[in-house]
């Protein structure tokens, strides 16, 4: 990258920071840091909430996702990234039904209800974990635009990129992240506009379509994400979250829009991808894409980034307080502002761990794709925990959910090959994950149903 490159990006990022800063309000009350209430203790407006959760589910690393599974299987492969945008309607239907048959203001205070405060706090170590790789997936993608991975312009553009992150974050909490996701999802939608303008004359003339082989793999892509976005939503506290913060009809409403809104910018996007395979660009889809559209372009592509990666960001570190703070059901004495601080200070260092250990020569697309296909077999369980929790529940139906499902997962990520090749289903890479998927959400349904059956019998011959 040229000095002349350097330069201008520093003073794009300068200007979105500026934006972005213009936008935070400079104090809250404790109701609007964790809440997001304004300074009238009124709810968020619909279309503050569209916004925050659209944006807020555009992550630097869905966009990067989207772009590689485009250059990897076409427009098939874009959709299939789409489809886990309606985890948004599940988790719309799924809230509007707790929230107006319970009185219950947030997820976990449901759980522990219907599962006891251990189970809650299980689920709750899972989200944390979500939490966790959000900050250096995010920061990473980043880095990777001011500088190669490793170099000094790398590492400072982390440094400032969470540095600021967290300063804003400090000053408003769940409030500042609604007002400015209004900001960077107006900035991300009109940029989105500027690449496809640039990239569609090529792609019209020059469209390369994807081989048999690719389209298959796709369809076994788009089943995968399919069968986890029945459980994929409710380990996500950017969503959670904000599930509770405005009336349920409006929350429904707002959740159905950001789940068009944001799975339209997401498939949209993959045509990056597909550009770059219809050019046989090699390496980093967006990146190479960038590069080759010419400086102006190359900028535009990292005000995307940095918006997109700030939105998540500054949700990632919201949420991170309020469960540590409020969810958590811990009754520490002290200023609860404070010591909500305090974590969001602790998860962005803690969360920038992971760069240290470099992937040498390894492009950043299918790793970041497998840790969130991963994690979303992880916690397949959660599907019926929280879909079918108004039958009568106990604790162990919750323990037979959750820890198959973790179990399959930890197993797919760190010993794949003790699953039978018989297992897959569909082909290409995924297919193997498709089938663990598959199989578990059966299982952990099962065990779900068979641990309350054996819970509630035992209590009753107990009574």
């Amino acid at each position: 990258m040229t000095n002349d490159y350097i330069l201008a990006l520093w003073v794009v990022a300068l200007a979105y920071m500026l934006a972005v800063w213009f936008k935070t309000p400079k104090q809250v009350s404790e109701r609007g840091f964790f809440e997001g209430k304004d300074e009238n203790g009124k709810e968020p407006s619909l279309w503050v909430l569209v916004a925050s959760a659209a944006i807020s589910w555009i992550f630097a690393k869905s966009i990067v996702n989207s772009a590689a599974l485009g250059k990897a299987f076409g427009f098939l492969g874009s959709i299939g990234y789409g489809v886990y945008y309606l985890s948004f309607i599940v988790a719309g239907v799924a809230f509007y039904l707790i929230r107006t048959r319970t009185s219950f203001t947030s997820l976990p205070s449901f759980l522990e209800h219907k599962y006891g405060k251990v189970c809650m706090r299980i689920f709750l170590f899972a989200v944390g974990i979500r939490l966790f790789n959000e900050v250096w997936s995010n920061t990473k993608v980043v880095g990777l635009f001011f500088g190669g991975e490793g170099s000094l312009h790398y590492w400072l553009g982390v440094a400032v990129f969470t540095i600021f992150t967290v300063a804003y974050t400090l000053r408003g909490g769940l409030r500042s992240s609604l007002l400015t996701d209004v900001v960077q999802m107006i900035f991300a939608g009109v940029l989105l506009a500027i690449v496809l303008y640039a990239i569609s004359p090529t792609l019209m003339s020059e469209w390369k379509a994807p081989s048999i082989d690719m389209n298959d793999a796709a369809l076994t892509f788009c089943l995968l994400a399919f069968l986890q976005i029945w459980s994929y939503p409710f380990h996500d506290p950017v969503m959670t979250d904000r599930a509770f913060i405005t009336e349920p009809k409006t929350m429904l409403k707002g959740f159905i829009l950001a789940g068009i809104i944001s799975g339209a910018f997401i498939v949209l996007f993959g045509l990056v991808g597909i550009y770059a395979y219809s050019q046989d660009f090699s390496g980093h889809s967006v990146l190479s894409v960038g590069m080759a559209l010419g400086l102006p372009l190359l900028l535009v592509f990292n005000v995307i980034m940095l918006t997109s990666a700030g939105s998540t960001l500054d949700s990632t570190f919201s949420s991170i307080s309020k469960l540590s703070v409020l969810d958590w059901g811990s009754k520490k004495k002290g200023d609860s502002l404070q010591r909500a601080k305090k974590v969001i200070i602790i998860l962005a260092i803690a969360g920038n761990i992971p760069l240290l250990s470099l992937y040498m020569g390894e492009e950043i697309g299918p790793a970041i794709i497998s840790a969130t296909t991963i994690s979303g077999t992880m916690i397949m369980g959660l599907a019926p925990i929280v879909l079918l929790s108004f039958m009568r529940t106990c604790p162990l139906g919750f323990h037979f959910a959750f820890w198959p499902g973790f179990i399959l997962g930890g197993l797919l990520a760190f010993a794949p090959s003790v699953f039978p090749a018989s297992l897959a289903i569909g082909s290409g890479k995924y297919a193997l994950m498709t089938g663990v998927n598959l199989f578990g959400l059966i299982l952990c349904t099962v065990g779900f149903i068979v641990g309350n059956l054996i819970g509630n019998q035992n209590t009753k011959e107990t009574n």
